[in-house]
């Protein structure tokens, strides 16, 4: 091994989705909008979800928490970033992990730019705001290309800071807070004299039900949990015309925001299954099956528990598993497009946040990748009954491109306000 002195590089991603009271959003009818992708960001959009689906699966078999949820979007946004400046085995592992196989690097970001534009404007009662910033320590040599890629297909905010004052600290955390509407707060404890760069990706999404629940329909009623026993907890319930579909393995709903472009599919186990059982079948192939079984329902009576709950998870051994090995070794890892300095990443931690009630959804997550530098017909309505009273798996996801925004588990529905 060469020997060379020890530095650091942070690359943190933020990505808020949330849903609160419409008071100050539009009532007008909006135009609906259609997302008409081109082939190769329809590509990059079944690779983000197939990267996300063997992501969440692997999650859930190394988590003994009851509720998990990640953001599929968040993690692609993160690596894609990072991938901009990966080079040979490294880039490698890093396209095969993310399912990019057969799509250029360029390819890569023109897609990401197409996609992010795309979500961001879809539909106007409904706030969906990404930004992204470079901040590097002064001094600290980082190639320009590099910058260039992020700045021209990510819109990256570039600036150089004395990271041996609290104030680099101070203008990190803060532009995270801006850009997420204070909901994530902090992405950073410290900068040591190690760290050299952090790179950022912010999104904020804003809306509510198109539908809301009717608050005095709250009601407390009994959930089982996978251990078979019952709490009782408050209850939504609303009657309206949903998408819905029903196979052995589950029955399921899609509960749309705003003009219906977002939606939340909440998957509740069939007879005999379980939401393990659903999760263990969720691939690529199965999410595009699935989806043409849903089908418009005049009468669907919806019961479902409010949730709240916070995740975090280390990505480090996940991404390993799923053969991104070279880009986490202190000998082996190539991210010479970044800095002519040796880098790897040292660490990856994922962090998510969610709170559905009877207005909508207000959801979080934050992605840290730390980058180190080492040496190395009937008379009436016939009704349907969608009654969320155990176990079940949720997606928030964009209606076009079925791109999972977030996917999650909820096991114990607990909400404390």
């Amino acid at each position: 091994m060469k020997t060379m002195k020890l530095t650091s590089f942070i690359l943190s991603v933020v990505l808020l989705i949330g849903f609160a009271s419409c008071n100050e959003l539009s009532t007008q009818p909006n135009e609906d909008k259609k997302i008409d992708l081109d082939s190769k960001s329809a590509q990059l959009v079944e690779a983000n979800n197939a990267f996300g689906l063997e992501l969440f699966q692997k999650i859930r078999q190394n988590s003994t928490e009851d509720n998990i949820m990640v953001s599929p979007l968040s993690v692609s946004l993160a690596l894609g970033m990072a991938y901009n400046g990966a080079d040979g085995d490294t880039k490698t592992e890093m396209e095969e992990a993310m399912k990019l196989n057969g799509l250029t690097s360029e390819q890569v970001n023109i897609s990401y730019k197409m996609l992010v534009a795309a979500l961001q404007s879809l539909d106007e009662d409904v706030v969906f705001e990404i930004a992204n910033a470079i901040f590097y320590k002064n001094g600290f040599t980082i190639k320009q290309n590099f910058l260039d890629l992020n700045n021209t297909y990510y819109d990256a905010e570039v600036d150089d800071l004395d990271f041996s004052g609290p104030a680099a600290l101070e203008t990190i955390n803060g532009w995270v807070a801006d850009k997420t509407h204070n909901k994530i707060t902090k992405i950073l404890n410290e900068l040591t004299p190690n760290d050299r760069m952090a790179l950022l990706n912010a999104i904020y999404f804003y809306g509510t039900w198109t539908t809301r629940f009717d608050e005095d329909g709250t009601k407390m009623r009994t959930f089982t949990k996978k251990d078979g026993t019952e709490m009782e907890v408050p209850m939504m319930n609303k009657e309206d015309k949903l998408l819905y579909a029903s196979n052995k393995l589950f029955s399921a709903v899609q509960l749309p925001y705003g003009n219906g472009q977002y939606n939340m599919a909440v998957m509740l186990p069939g007879q005999g299954q379980t939401s393990e059982d659903i999760i263990g079948e969720l691939n690529a192939g199965n999410w595009e099956n699935w989806a043409p079984g849903f089908q418009e329902q005049d009468h669907v009576v919806v019961t479902m528990p409010r949730f709240k709950f916070g995740y975090e998870t280390g990505l480090k051994k996940v991404l390993k598993d799923m053969g991104m090995v070279k880009a986490f070794s202190d000998s082996e890892a190539d991210f010479s497009e970044i800095s002519d300095e040796y880098l790897f990443i040292s660490s990856a931690i994922h962090k998510t946040y969610i709170d559905v009630n009877e207005t909508g959804t207000e959801a979080a997550a934050v992605t840290a990748l730390v980058f180190t530098t080492t040496s190395v017909g009937p008379e009436g309505p016939q009704k349907i009954y969608f009654t969320v009273d155990r176990p079940f798996v949720f997606a928030i996801t964009e209606k076009d491109t079925h791109a999972i925004l977030f996917i999650g588990e909820v096991q114990n529905p607990e909400y404390e306000d």
